[in-house]
């Protein structure tokens, strides 16, 4: 690698850690107005029966992908993103079969600390290795991996995956794909939920940390059954 492009490497690197400084300081400041294009509406659960979900999307949903997802989760010496209950923001390299991608989340909670939905700022990436190595250069500290399998299918506006998670187990992720960006969230992930019980999973339990979360922390993990 040339001189040159490392230097752009580099600049290409501390401006993404500006834009995460300056996203947490625009949430604070502003709330849940922040950049409502950029909003990820999703829920996290664990199902008592999978097999009436995926013969129910085999039959009615869009077959999207199968793929193998490694995902490393990052935290700048600067300002430990794992330092504050509930953690709001998290920075992850993705390596999907060889494809890669950066993405940073900053989630907003209710009054009762409940996820709601998040800011999400992401891209693709020609170089994971390189970007490792300037994150690291850059003093940000690697804090958990997380590796999963995924089937994902689409359904009207919703994207629902059957994820098996590497020490964590089996979940289902449904996250909004509609383009409506003044829907309610709480009316959007109510919905989730709904659509679950009609087709029939048997029980259902949220969790509103995420993946790397429960890896971490799972004794702090308060699940819910819906």
């Amino acid at each position: 690698m040339s001189h040159f492009q490392i230097i752009t490497k580099l600049r290409s690197i501390r401006y993404i850690e500006r834009v995460v400084s300056y996203q947490t300081r625009v949430g604070h400041q502003f709330g849940t107005n922040m950049a409502n294009s950029n909003i990820e509406i999703e829920i996290q659960v664990n199902i008592e029966n999978p097999k009436p979900l995926i013969e129910f999307l085999e039959k009615n949903g869009n077959f999207q992908s199968e793929k193998h997802q490694v995902d490393e989760y990052f935290s700048p010496a600067h300002r430990d993103f794992l330092g504050v209950r509930p953690v709001k923001e998290w920075l992850r390299l993705r390596d999907t079969d060889g494809k890669y991608s950066i993405n940073y989340k900053n989630w907003h909670f209710d009054e009762s600390g409940k996820s709601q939905y998040c800011d999400e700022f992401e891209t693709k990436i020609e170089d994971i290795e390189q970007v490792r190595k300037i994150l690291s250069v850059l003093n940000f500290k690697s804090i958990v991996i997380v590796d999963k399998s995924r089937k994902a299918w689409a359904y009207k506006d919703y994207e629902v995956a059957v994820d098996s998670v590497k020490g964590l187990g089996d979940f289902v992720e449904i996250e909004y794909i509609g383009k409506d960006d003044k829907v309610e969230p709480k009316k959007i992930t109510k919905e989730m939920i709904n659509l679950l019980k009609k087709i029939g999973c048997g029980k259902i339990i949220r969790n509103y940390v995420g993946y790397p979360f429960l890896m971490l922390f799972p004794k702090e993990v308060k699940y819910e059954i819906q």
